[in-house]
């Protein structure tokens, strides 16, 4: 059973969080505050942390900061009600993996943290595979029966994060800054040669196809049999 840390001083909204996670098969832990929580890590092993961003003695940026420094794999999702996309970069910037917004819709957020604790596992193993196909971080192949592909880092990065999280749309802004960094100067023009060399390279292969989707950015779909 993986353990859920849930750091929230809103009682109500803690205990919800809490039976929701607890109704899917998770274990749950709780704190009020970032003091509490780093406690409870210091005793307790974890497999994910949800947090809340204002809260008192230690907000969630700095306990994000506090608990990237004792873990740089450690998933984390950010659940607030502070919605400006200033607030969402700091999160970020801090070491979030994920930032969703108040009122929480339950699914989405047992979605979501489905989806980290999957990327979390990926992370470590560095190799994701989907069907016939391998990707390997440490190689920067892409493998299927007996053919390699080693692709360019920023291609492969790409392809990894698409495929890490299958139909989920990636905004062409979220994808720069999470492939290229925050700080580049990396242009729109970019990220679609990228993109449409991907598709290229991979145009036959039925596995897997990138989508894009008009007006908010990608998607990779997983074909199925």
């Amino acid at each position: 059973m993986l353990n859920i840390l849930v750091v929230e001083d809103d009682e109500s909204t803690r205990k919800l969080m809490c039976v929701v996670l607890q109704t899917r098969g998770f274990k749950t832990y709780w704190a009020e505050d970032g003091i509490k929580a780093l406690e409870i890590i210091e005793r307790q092993h974890i497999d994910l942390v949800v947090l809340d961003l204002m809260m008192p003695k230690m907000d969630g940026y700095e306990l994000t900061r506090q608990l990237r420094v004792l873990s740089e794999h450690l998933p984390i999702l950010m659940v607030t009600a502070k919605q400006e996309p200033k607030d969402k970069r700091q999160g970020f910037l801090a070491g979030t993996d994920d930032y969703m917004t108040k009122p929480v819709d339950e699914e989405e957020l047992v979605l979501r943290i489905k989806a980290l604790l999957r990327r979390a596992r990926i992370a470590s193993e560095h190799k994701l595979t989907i069907g016939n196909v391998v990707l390997d971080y440490d190689t920067l192949a892409v493998t299927r029966e007996e053919k390699v592909n080693i692709l360019p880092a920023k291609e492969f990065y790409l392809l990894f994060k698409l495929l890490s999280y299958p139909n989920m749309i990636f905004t062409r802004l979220q994808l720069m800054d999470e492939i290229w960094g925050m700080e580049s100067e990396t242009d729109d023009h970019t990220l679609t040669v990228h993109i449409n060399r991907l598709r290229n390279r991979f145009r036959e292969w039925k596995e897997f196809e990138i989508i894009a989707v008009r007006g908010l950015g990608y998607k990779a779909v997983l074909q199925t049999k």
